[in-house]
């Protein structure tokens, strides 16, 4: 039986796929957005290497060609009274919610990123959970939230919570956070208010602490050129994996950050889609809240760059590496083990990076080799910069 669906931040890179794969399995869906990434680009100067139409253009392409309806709503989730309206009228099953300030970068540009960052995060979320509770405190909330809130203890993460003993006493608590920047703070004060709202209102939700996503294309954005979904290679909103497979095309070196040993974990946007389905398809109960680590493999920057190479070399592409010195306040080289067993006992089956790279990133960066911007490349925000 299909549920109703609300995809927060329906224009952005893994909202979009998220509503037409949704809609594509019979779900009711509505996306919602206020456009203020695409604000923040022009305000930057940066765009996706290939053009993405704007929303209600693709959401009238998906319905054209898949015969299937996705309604789009334009809103601000710091506007509470927009967000109660929102809830009331559409009283969902599943709220999928992506519609934050995604970018590390960005909040540590100055003050005034850090205050939009956190105020956009913490206070849209916080309507949301007040208006579920007053609206709709049976649906079920998904989450986007990011490893970053671990950072890089010294010992194994854990999925959201971790069993300690301290002076003969143990004691289950929330995962200690050592977060990177002031995005990935925003992201530990969602978690916190989250899982204080499930507690004290019996609601539900699931924190899906993700790795760094990469890919184009997912089945639904295959279907026609109008669908595709962003792209981002610049510093504010790219990833590193991004920019490497972009500089390599463009016969730039590969610019690794400081070392190169910083580890993280990394999953395909079709895993994306996967994770988002199986904990929307195996709901948390009434006042659970609970945390899923949404990843599948983890590399060093430095892997990363040697991958890249290698894929780009059959190609007929060669690659050079550049060491930079590291803008951000990150260890070079640590301990990094994460679990993600929740995930993978719900049937999570994961794609390997160098498929997909080989298949898919590489080649269409090509077709749009002459739409690079040479300029965004290197980095010019940096952790300890007198704002």
């Amino acid at each position: 039986m299909g549920k109703k669906v609300l995809v927060l931040g329906g224009d952005g890179y893994l909202g979009w796929p998220t509503a037409m794969h949704f809609s594509g399995k019979g779900h009711d869906v509505t996306v919602v957005d206020s456009f203020l990434k695409r604000k923040w680009e022009m305000e930057w100067g940066v765009q996706p290497l290939i053009p993405i139409s704007p929303l209600h253009l693709r959401v009238r392409a998906w319905n054209e060609i898949s015969g299937k309806t996705i309604t789009m709503i334009v809103g601000d989730l710091t506007n509470d009274r927009f967000v109660f309206k929102l809830l009331e009228r559409e009283h969902p099953d599943v709220i999928v919610h992506y519609a934050e300030q995604p970018s590390a970068p960005f909040s540590m540009a100055g003050r005034s990123q850090a205050v939009t960052t956190q105020v956009n995060n913490i206070v849209g979320t916080l309507n949301l959970l007040f208006a579920t509770k007053r609206h709709c405190p049976e649906a079920h909330l998904v989450k986007l939230g990011t490893m970053g809130e671990y950072g890089t203890p010294n010992i194994d993460i854990e999925e959201g919570l971790i069993t300690i003993e301290h002076n003969g006493r143990s004691d289950t608590v929330p995962f200690p956070k050592q977060p990177f920047s002031f995005y990935h703070l925003s992201k530990v004060h969602d978690s916190h208010n989250i899982q204080f709202a499930c507690k004290v209102w019996g609601l539900r939700a699931t924190d899906l602490n993700q790795g760094i996503v990469y890919g184009m294309d997912t089945p639904e954005t295959r279907l026609d050129p109008r669908l595709c979904t962003s792209f981002h290679y610049d510093e504010i909103f790219g990833t590193v994996l991004n920019r490497f497979c972009v500089q390599a095309v463009a016969n730039e070196p590969l610019t690794v950050y400081g070392r190169g040993g910083q580890r993280r974990g990394y999953l395909n946007i079709i895993d994306t889609l996967q994770c988002i389905e199986l904990t929307a398809e195996n709901p948390a109960q009434a006042g659970e809240y609970r945390v899923f680590n949404q990843f599948t493999e983890v590399f060093s920057i430095n892997e990363l760059a040697q991958i890249v190479q290698e894929v780009a070399a059959q190609h007929g592409i060669k690659v050079t590496i550049e060491h930079l010195a590291n803008p951000r306040i990150e260890k070079d080289d640590h301990y990094y083990n994460p679990r993600n067993n929740k995930l993978l006992e719900l049937g999570l089956n994961s794609h390997k990076i160098s498929d997909v790279l080989l298949k898919e990133i590489i080649g269409k960066t090509i077709s749009s080799k002459d739409a690079i911007d040479h300029h965004i490349f290197r980095p010019t925000i940096k952790w300890r910069q007198d704002n």
